[in-house]
């Protein structure tokens, strides 16, 4: 047993069903990655009709969070979880039956609940580790995020086994989350935090009381931070596949394939990012992410671009465009770090708030999701006005530009805060050397005046 009474083999039990559950959870509910394509064909939609589509179920995913991650504080992870799994479930099944595109939009809704899952694993999955490994724990549970891998790889050859028909895809996803909803209630057990209330029974803390450390501006600062990471990481799992295809002119069976590559380290690393923000610290982890995405992101929104220069014998002409590989390369690059980022963001909560989890996990899931909702709207929108493939990341850019800036500021702030001397002139060589000289001088000075002023005395006597 550990100070949280609980055995070792407990705690592995609560994180890995709680990491496949999410796992399951995040394939479904980035589902429209593949199915939303053949959709889009059938009822002829717009990219922008297409982005509204396919983030339709982040949004639900992203507000379910923040009551979801209360009532798990409130009624414990394992009840929350198993329930939530078996009513998306249905609503995944229901999505069969609807062929109109406000029907669509209705059903991924329902289906959206799937998203919610996250706020539960991380309030249910904390309780069970202290605050030095909670880090790693909680970014081997967000590496349930490979569920968004695994549709994109998946789910185009189970299209090609049921014959090209989504609905069997649907049918199928909607089955094995069921099983996963009903085998998670058997399998686990109420987390230490719910037996601790219910044998000292003390009363849950009100919706209110969850809600008071929204009021720091820091829990949205965060949010910020996960908007990006997250927000922008499930955008494009959803984008990428269209992307390639329009961009790129790929089967969908590829696209599908090198979007899923760019998923699968934007999640299994996650563990990895817990890991570093244990170690080194999330604020150092964050940094790196911001940097490196920034590049990145940078370097995608480049359009492909044809040049006429007027050269000495003649015209010059020529053509800059990033290469299929070099594109793949610089996803799987932003991948990683993004997968750092969500993990650094989520170290810094159960430190911050350890009695507030789920409800500032569930706003901070809200924001973050809310990016998976808003940006593929905001990229199809773009392409349609715009008309510039690579507009999306150029959007990605300014969000990464402000969140950076914003962090810097905010740290350089706490740490003025935190220690005075930090104030005014940052330190260098250059400056130290000439603040020593100048203290030498002072000496000197103070020791010549000491010295005139002795001789003075002395003559006033003499004379």
């Amino acid at each position: 047993m550990n100070a949280l009474n609980v055995t070792s083999g407990e705690q592995k039990r609560a994180l890995t069903t709680s990491t496949l559950a999410f796992t399951v959870c995040f394939a479904v509910w980035t589902i429209f990655s593949i199915i939303g394509i053949k959709i889009k064909a059938e009822l002829g939609l717009s990219d922008t009709e297409f982005g509204l589509l396919v983030a339709t179920p982040i949004l639900t995913g992203s507000l379910s969070r923040i009551f979801l991650g209360v009532w798990t504080d409130q009624y414990g992870g394992r009840l929350v979880f198993s329930l939530q799994m078996i009513i998306t479930a249905v609503a995944a099944y229901l999505l069969t039956k609807v062929s109109t595109y406000p029907m669509f939009l209705l059903a991924a809704l329902g289906l959206g609940l799937a998203g919610g899952s996250f706020a539960v694993g991380i309030a249910y999955v904390s309780t069970w580790y202290p605050s030095e490994k909670q880090g790693t724990a909680l970014g081997i549970f967000g590496m349930g995020n490979v569920g968004a891998a695994v549709t994109n790889f998946g789910a185009p050859i189970l299209l090609v086994a049921m014959g090209g028909a989504w609905q069997g895809v649907a049918q199928v996803y909607s089955i094995i989350l069921l099983i996963t909803g009903v085998l998670f209630y058997i399998v686990t057990k109420d987390d230490p935090a719910l037996r601790r209330r219910k044998a000292e029974g003390i009363k849950h803390a009100t919706f209110m009381e969850q809600m008071e450390p929204l009021r720091n501006l820091q829990v949205w600062r965060f949010s910020l931070y996960y908007f990006f990471v997250f927000g922008a990481f499930v955008a494009l799992a959803l984008w990428l596949p269209r992307y390639y295809v329009g961009a790129y002119g790929l089967e969908l069976g590829t696209a599908g394939m090198l979007a899923a590559a760019y998923a699968l380290p934007g999640s299994i690393f996650r563990a990895l990012g817990g890991y570093l923000s244990d170690i080194i610290g999330a604020r150092r982890v964050m940094y790196w992410t911001f940097v490196v995405c920034v590049a990145c992101t940078f370097i995608m929104s480049y359009p492909s671009t044809d040049y006429n220069i007027a050269g000495i014998q003649g015209p010059v002409e020529f053509n800059i465009t990033i290469p299929l590989w070099a594109f793949v390369s610089l996803t799987i690059v932003l991948g990683f770090f993004m997968s750092l980022g969500k993990a650094a963001v989520y170290k810094h909560i159960p430190v911050y708030y350890p009695n507030h989890v789920g409800s500032v996990g569930g706003i901070v899931g809200l924001i973050g999701g809310l990016g998976g909702f808003c940006l593929p709207i905001a990229f199809g929108y773009m392409n349609d006005v715009i008309g510039i493939w690579t507009s999306c990341f150029m959007l990605l850019t300014l969000l990464i530009g402000i969140a950076l800036l914003w962090m810097h500021v905010s740290i350089v702030r706490m740490d003025k805060k935190s220690s005075p001397e930090l104030r005014g002139p940052r330190y260098l060589p250059e400056l130290e050397a000439l603040m020593k000289e100048s203290e030498e001088l002072q000496e000197k000075t103070a020791a010549i005046r000491k010295q005139s002023e002795a001789v003075i005395s002395q003559i006033k006597q003499e004379t």
